[in-house]
């Protein structure tokens, strides 16, 4: 009965993070625990965003010049991952800030969504912060792939035998 009630309970939670905008503001992180661990504190110049990312794979860009059928209508893996895309959404949304880090808080059958830890820039509380100053200098890391989940895309969380390739950049050292 328990677990029935914690469903139920869940369900409703997402239903109403469904009727959200793709990019809400919220008070307070979902995962308090998890969020402080990423960077997030409850101060002014901190804020937490949850973002909405639609689940499912891309389609393979449209082929021209001929007729190749078995070539068509294939599915591929995005180069990124859902998470830096969320990522990405928010840095638009809110421009003024930088995106820290960021965790998965749920998901359902056609949406994931993300809770991104943003700070901002130019905030006095942000900049007196001796462990959080570091944010001010670097801009854009969301599109940038500098945030865990975009060095995760880029292969660079791995190290030693079999990533031999991934630094700088996959593109710079193909063979």
């Amino acid at each position: 009965m328990d677990v029935a009630k914690q469903v139920s309970s869940r369900q409703a939670l997402y239903a109403s993070w469904r009727r959200e905008a793709v990019v809400a503001r919220v008070e307070h992180p979902t995962q308090r625990q998890r969020a402080h661990t990423l960077g997030y504190k409850a101060k002014q110049g901190f804020a937490v965003a949850r973002v909405r990312v639609k689940k499912g794979v891309s389609k393979r860009p449209k082929i021209r010049h001929g007729r190749r059928p078995k070539r068509t209508g294939m599915f591929y893996p995005t180069d990124k991952s859902k998470q830096q895309m969320a990522e990405e959404k928010a840095a638009r949304k809110f421009r003024n800030m930088e995106v820290m880090n960021s965790y998965w808080v749920g998901d359902d059958g056609v949406v994931t969504w993300y809770e991104i830890i943003l700070a901002d820039r130019a905030h006095p509380a942000v900049l007196r912060d001796q462990e959080r100053a570091w944010i001010t200098k670097q801009r854009g890391r969301a599109f940038r792939g500098i945030t865990s989940a975009g060095r995760k895309s880029r292969g660079l969380h791995k190290r030693g035998t079999g990533s031999e390739h991934t630094r700088p950049s996959r593109r710079q050292n193909r063979l």
